[in-house]
């Protein structure tokens, strides 16, 4: 960053200067490639084109543009005239979009043809949108174009990225909406600077190296980082479809050094990896977010990775990430086995400079921090960070705040809680035992899903489990949901079943639940394809008699 601005923009032209003729960005699909100076002269364009349609400092505008030229330019435009970017995903569905994009209130609304129709048709901020631009060929009625845009732009020169402060608004992310409505997270420009020092830090990230970008958002660090952007070909919100080819490929091509990818991408590229041999000689880390990462993925994809590099799962969400971080040499060595036996999913030690406490779980909100609220080692509660990278507020929900936000006594700082529960054990570690809308509170106590899973997901013939109460919480009846391998023939579920109660009996946590359903397939979030939307699963179960 530099050093009169917490812009994250201010990384780009910073780059420019030091290595204008580098890539900063290379689409697989064709092999274009833009330099830093190319990026951030496109970019300038694009500034003033936004800023003689009145879109500059603190305007909320919503991008929606898939990840392309197009994306990355008006990313690093928005940002470098003090814009504010709204950013929803379009996966939610029309409904959902719809009400975010009006809890949002954007000014402006840039966008591809489609997103556009669907703007017009369903009304999406149809109250406060007065600047309009289409992204692409067609030209709309009402909506300046892509040409006119760039053609507003020519001959500015460089743009300046608006001098920001850490606590002014930066952008506005809506959480996916797993455990209920998508809420609007507010990042700051300070968050935005103090998580790029500290992914920098925790996984010893250097410039030069190359980065394949699957969550496209995430991509705007590396000029930060000095990392070189590599975009496969992909529909990014439907990781968990993704062909494994069109990721190993650019991987070689390209030597990457740095893979970010949700769990259910890993997934899918790590079984074509194993069953092909492959191996990605290049890659210095891997990391993993979004969902916890079975054992079984984690063993696979070290299994193609150098000596030495490792596949790293940093815990966190929307509202602050990183929060801790783990390897999986450690996962694989020794956390694995205790997640079988009921311990949760260990989800590391706290990255530096953010601090976790673990607290009593309730429902309500919770008026002040005090030292009192913190259980000792070993207990089960919500988990609730406060650090550099943690976000203050929801956008237009201040109810939504209070419930997850506990000030301290002086007014100026505060903890989140995240709204999962877990634990730290003697050393400091947390561990993760599920999300705490999904607890099953059953007559004889309350059963914690991520844990429960752990112990039936060590099955061979189990890919994944959800386990989900029946009936009134307090008394509600545990249903444990199975989504088996492909391969496995339904005659074969009895065995499987009885297996599966033979497992859960032999563990304190889990002899309660008696109940198993086998599942075709899972529904999925629409972020990451990887975290199980359980409370579909329990209306089904819910359906379901014997």
């Amino acid at each position: 960053m530099s050093p009169d601005t917490d812009n994250i923009a201010a990384a780009l032209p910073a780059m420019a200067r030091a290595q204008p003729d580098a890539a900063a960005v290379v689409f697989a699909r064709d092999g274009r490639t833009w330099s830093f100076a190319e990026l951030d002269a496109e970019s300038d364009r694009l500034a003033h084109g936004l800023a003689t349609e009145g879109v500059g400092r603190g305007v909320r505008t919503v991008l929606m543009v898939p990840p392309g030229p197009a994306f990355f330019a008006l990313a690093f435009a928005l940002f470098k005239v003090g814009a504010v970017p709204v950013v929803v995903d379009p996966g939610m569905g029309t409904r959902r979009l719809g009400r975010c994009l009006g809890e949002a209130e954007p000014e402006a609304f840039v966008g591809i043809a489609k997103a556009h129709v669907a703007r017009a048709l369903l009304g999406w901020a149809r109250g406060s949108l007065r600047v309009r631009v289409a992204v692409g060929g067609l030209r709309l009625p009402g909506a300046l174009s892509w040409r006119g845009l760039r053609a507003r732009g020519a001959g500015g020169g460089p743009y300046p990225p608006a001098l920001a402060r850490g606590a002014e608004a930066a952008a506005i992310l809506f959480t996916s909406g797993s455990t209920g409505p998508p809420k609007g997270v507010v990042y700051t420009h300070g968050i935005f600077a103090a998580q790029v020092e500290l992914l920098r830090r925790t996984y010893g990230i250097r410039p030069g190296e190359v980065d394949l970008v699957t969550f496209p958002l995430f991509a705007l660090f590396d000029p930060a980082l000095g990392m070189t952007a590599v975009v496969p070909e992909m529909d990014f919100t439907r990781p968990g479809r993704v062909v494994p080819a069109r990721i190993l490929e650019p991987i070689r091509r390209y030597r990457v050094t740095n893979l970010f990818g949700s769990p259910a991408l890993l997934d899918r590229v790590s079984r074509h990896g194993a069953a092909a041999g492959a191996r990605l000689e290049s890659l210095r880390r891997v990391i993993s977010a979004g969902a916890p990462v079975s054992p079984k993925v984690l063993a696979r994809m070290a299994a193609m990775l150098p000596e030495g590099t490792e596949v790293h799962t940093p815990y966190g969400a929307t509202e602050a990430l990183p929060v801790t971080s783990i390897a999986s040499r450690e996962i694989l060595g020794e956390t694995a086995a205790r997640a079988v036996a009921g311990a949760g999913v260990c989800v590391g030690r706290p990255v530096a400079g953010v601090e976790v406490a673990i607290v009593p779980i309730t429902d309500e909100a919770v008026a002040c921090w005090n030292e009192g609220l913190r259980l000792p080692a070993g207990e089960i509660g919500e988990i609730a960070v406060r650090g550099p990278v943690v976000t203050r507020a929801y956008y237009n929900r201040p109810a939504e705040t209070r419930l997850a936000k506990i000030p301290d006594a002086r007014g100026d700082g505060f903890f989140h809680r995240m709204g999962d529960v877990g634990y730290r054990d003697d050393s400091g570690r947390v561990w993760f035992c599920g999300r705490k809308a999904h607890r099953v509170r059953t007559a004889a106590g309350t059963l914690f899903s991520v844990a429960c899973e752990g112990v039936f997901n060590a099955h061979p013939a189990v890919r994944r489990t959800a386990l989900v109460g029946v009936g009134a919480a307090g008394a509600a009846r545990p249903v444990l949901c199975v989504e088996l391998e492909a391969g496995v023939r339904r005659r074969e579920r009895g065995r499987i079943e009885a297996e599966l109660l033979a497992l859960g009996a032999a563990q304190p946590r889990t002899a309660s639940i008696r109940t198993v359903r086998f599942v075709r397939a899972f529904p999925v979030d629409v972020r990451h394809n990887a975290k199980i939307s359980r409370e579909r699963l329990a209306a089904w179960a819910a359906r379901r008699r014997r």
